[in-house]
C-alpha cells in the first residue's frame, strides 16, 4: 500500500514526479536485472486492457496472431545492411548454450523483421497466398544505456505487426491504415491526442522505405513517440528472398511492413493525465473504474454500512447482467485504516470513480460519487447507480480528451518563430513548434545538437499550418515542409 507522502510537484520536477507516480501507484517496480522493470498487477492491469482493445482492433483489419521465437541466428541481421547498423548498439547476443559455445550467436529479439521474413519466405509461393497479416504480442530485449520506467528498458513487451503483400500500393495502404488504428485506440482509450505524420530520413526505422508515427505531448511539453508504423519497401523480402509468382507468371519480390507499439504507452497515460496526486486513469482501461469506501464511525454502524455496500457491489453486477456496460467495481472493506487513507491511496491509484457511502447517505438511499478527474463530487441515488456510474465514465473519458487536447493547443506554437526565439522556447518551458524545414540533414542535425529538439513528424495535412512555411527554421533558405520540431523522450 501507498504511503501518504506527498508527490514531487510537477512543477518542481516533473522526471521526479513521473518516477514517483510509477512506484507509488504500484505500476512498476526496479528489477534486480540493471535496466529492467517488474511490471506489477496495477500496471499489467492497464496492459492487459490495451492489449485487448488493441487485439479486437488489429482482428477486425483481418490480422492473425502468431509467434515466432526469441533467438535469432546473428547472421539474419547481417542480411540488411542498414538495419543491422541500426540495431547493433542495442543488440544482447547469445554466445555460450548448454555449458557449449554456440556455433552461430543468437541474438535476444530486439525486433523480428528477420525472423518472420525468412519465415514468411518459406510460406510464400503464388500470389495467392498473400497477404499476409501476422501480429504477435512478445518482449524485445534492447541494450539501452539510460532506462526510465516503462518509457525505455532493456526488456519491455510490445505487439509487432508484420505483414506482406502482393503491390506496393497494399503495403502502403496497410501502413496508413495501421497507423490510424494507432490514432483510434489512443485517442479513444487512452484519451490522448496525438499528431501523426512521416518521419524525416534521419529518423525513420531502419531498413524502411518510409516510417510513420503518432506523436503525443506530454504535460512537460516534451513529445513522445506512441507509435510508428513501416513501409519497408522490398529490402526485407529481397535480403531473405521473399518471392511469389505473379498472376501473369512472373517471379516477383513480395512488399512488407511493420508496425508497434509497446509498454511505453503506459508511461504515456501516466505523463498525460497524471496530477500532483497521482494517477488518473482513462475509465476505459482503469483495471477498476468504481471503488466503494464504506464511512462508519461507531462499531454499531458497521454492520450495516458493510452490509448495504455489499449489497451495493450485488446490485451493480445485477446491473451489469442487464446491460453491455461491465462495469468494474471494487469494495474496500479493509479494517483499521481511516476513510482518508483509503480516498489518497485510491487517488493515487488513478481509479476513475470513488463512491462514498455513510449511516445518514443510506438513510438517504444515496451516496456522493467522486470523480478523480475533477475531484467533483455529487450525491446520486442508489436505485439509479448503475445507469449514473455509467453516464460518468463516459463523460470522464471524453472531458480527459478533450482537456489533452487543449493544453498541447495551448502549447504549440505555429507561424513566423525566429531560431532564437526557438532556442530559447526549447531552453525553457518547451513546445510543439510548426516551423519550416529545407530537407537538409544538416540542418536538422545542427538543431538537435543546439537545442536537444528533433523533427518528430512530417504532419499529416490535417495537423499542418494554415500558412505554409516559408523558410527553414535553422537555415533561412527556403522551406520545402512543415516540420514538428520538439525536445521528446
Amino acid at each position: 500500500m501507498a504511503d501518504d507522502k506527498k508527490l514531487t510537484p510537477r512543477a518542481e520536477d516533473f522526471s521526479a514526479w513521473y518516477n514517483e507516480v510509477v512506484l507509488r501507484a504500484e505500476l512498476a517496480d526496479y528489477s534486480p536485472v540493471r535496466g529492467c522493470m517488474v511490471i506489477r498487477p496495477e500496471g499489467y492491469g492497464i496492459w492487459e486492457r490495451m492489449q485487448r482493445a488493441l487485439d479486437d482492433m488489429f482482428k477486425a483489419t483481418g490480422h492473425r496472431n502468431a509467434y515466432f521465437p526469441l533467438f535469432i541466428p546473428e547472421s539474419f541481421l547481417q542480411k540488411e545492411a542498414e538495419h543491422v547498423e541500426g540495431f547493433a548498439p542495442e543488440v544482447a547476443v547469445v554466445t555460450h548454450g548448454g555449458g557449449r559455445k554456440l556455433e552461430e550467436p543468437l541474438v535476444i529479439r530486439p525486433t523480428s523483421e528477420t525472423i518472420i521474413y525468412a519465415m514468411f519466405a518459406k510460406w510464400v509461393q503464388s500470389y495467392r497466398d498473400l497477404p499476409l497479416l501476422y501480429n504477435q504480442w512478445a518482449n524485445v530485449v534492447r541494450w539501452e544505456m539510460r532506462t526510465r520506467l516503462f518509457l525505455r528498458t532493456m526488456e519491455f513487451l510490445w505487439q509487432e505487426g508484420h505483414t506482406a503483400h502482393a503491390t506496393h500500393e497494399e503495403a502502403k495502404e496497410e501502413t496508413l491504415r495501421m497507423l490510424g488504428v494507432y490514432r483510434d485506440f489512443m485517442e479513444g482509450w487512452m484519451a490522448m491526442p496525438v499528431v501523426t505524420g512521416r518521419k524525416s530520413d534521419s529518423e525513420r526505422f531502419a531498413g524502411a522505405l518510409r516510417t510513420y508515427s503518432c506523436e503525443a505531448m506530454m504535460q512537460d511539453n516534451r513529445a513522445l513517440q506512441a507509435g510508428t508504423s513501416h513501409d519497408l519497401g522490398q529490402n526485407f523480402s529481397r535480403a531473405f528472398d521473399l518471392k511469389f509468382q505473379s498472376e501473369e507468371g512472373t517471379e516477383e519480390y513480395a512488399w512488407n511492413t511493420s508496425w508497434g507499439v509497446s509498454t511505453r504507452l503506459i508511461g504515456a497515460l501516466v505523463m498525460t493525465h497524471g496530477d500532483d496526486i497521482g494517477l488518473r486513469t482513462p475509465p476505459l482501461l482503469a483495471p477498476t473504474e468504481l471503488v466503494i469506501v464504506p464511512i462508519y464511525r461507531k462499531d454499531e454502524e458497521r454492520d450495516r454500512v458493510l452490509q448495504a455496500a455489499r449489497g451495493i457491489v450485488d446490485r451493480l453486477a445485477e446491473w451489469d447482467r442487464r446491460n453491455p456496460a461491465r462495469l468494474r467495481v471494487h469494495l474496500d472493506a479493509r479494517e483499521g485504516i481511516k476513510p482518508g487513507a483509503k480516498y489518497y491511496e485510491w487517488e493515487l491509484r488513478g481509479v476513475p470513480l470513488r463512491l462514498e457511502v455513510g449511516p445518514r447517505d443510506l438513510e438517504q438511499n444515496q451516496g456522493v460519487l467522486v470523480r478523480r478527474d475533477t475531484r467533483e463530487k455529487r450525491a446520486v441515488s442508489l436505485d439509479s447507480l448503475g445507469e449514473e456510474v455509467a453516464e460518468v465514465l463516459q463523460l470522464m473519458q471524453a472531458d480527459m480528451l478533450e482537456a489533452a487536447r487543449e493544453r498541447r493547443e495551448a502549447n504549440s506554437v505555429r507561424g513566423p518563430i525566429s531560431y532564437d526565439q526557438f532556442r530559447e522556447l526549447m531552453a525553457g518551458a518547451g513546445a510543439f513548434v510548426y516551423a519550416g524545414w529545407c530537407g537538409s540533414a544538416a540542418c536538422e542535425a545542427e538543431v538537435k545538437a543546439e537545442t536537444k529538439a528533433t523533427i518528430r513528424c512530417l504532419p499529416d495535412e490535417e495537423f499542418r499550418s494554415a500558412e505554409t512555411p516559408t523558410h527553414c527554421l535553422r537555415c533561412g533558405g527556403p522551406s520545402t515542409d512543415e516540420a514538428l520540431w520538439a525536445r521528446a523522450y
